[in-house]
């Protein structure tokens, strides 16, 4: 990773935030990237990393516009490769004192594909502003995809009693499963009854 071409950026961007529109899409081929182009989901790569950085000087650089911030947000999503985007998830994170919930919708979109590495991206610390009812579906989501669910940021599974419709849901998920002959994720298994957990087929 070129450091001192990163560092010139973000400097420029938070001057300038609207350089990042140039800026973001070129990170990956200007200062790095990890090789190869489908990434497990949740794996660290290093356009990741620099593209994260360069939202967070934008942050700095509209601090006291939120509006411009979701503006400049959206148009990167909304333009930007898989790649780009999931940068973008990633990064929601770190902007969300200025931009509060006018990203969520970018969660909503991303949760609304099949591609794993979105959905596990859009599940960080910024994700805490779904509503319940669809912060569960999206855990959910992440079973039908194949989304690690230690990528979700703030699950456990102890008995918590404000998980207890997202157990109902994943033992209903388990059940058809089973009913289909098919194997339930083991991802799934702390979120059900220790007794189901021991008839798992293999």
């Amino acid at each position: 990773m070129n450091e001192k071409l990163l560092a010139e950026w973000c400097a420029e961007i938070e001057a300038d935030p609207t350089r990042i529109r140039t800026r973001f899409p070129a990170a990956a081929r200007e200062i790095g990237r990890t090789p190869g182009t489908s990434p497990e989901p949740g794996a660290e790569r290093v356009e990741d990393d620099v593209r994260v950085r360069l939202l967070v000087a934008l942050g700095r650089g509209l601090a006291g516009d939120a509006d411009t911030l979701s503006t400049e947000v959206h148009d990167l999503y909304r333009f930007g490769d898989a790649d780009e985007r999931r940068a973008v998830l990633l990064g929601l994170g770190h902007l969300e004192e200025t931009i509060g919930d006018r990203a969520v919708d970018l969660l909503h979109d991303a949760l609304r594909t099949n591609d794993p590495r979105l959905v596990a991206a859009a599940l960080g610390t910024y994700a805490a502003r779904l509503d319940p009812a669809a912060w569960r579906q999206a855990v959910l989501k992440c079973l039908f995809v194949g989304v690690p669910l230690r990528l979700v940021a703030g699950l456990d599974p102890a008995d918590d009693p404000a998980h207890d419709e997202l157990r109902r849901m994943v033992a209903d998920y388990a059940a058809e499963r089973r009913a289909a002959g098919r194997e339930v994720p083991a991802d799934a298994l702390p979120f059900l009854p220790a007794p189901t957990q021991t008839t798992r087929e293999s």
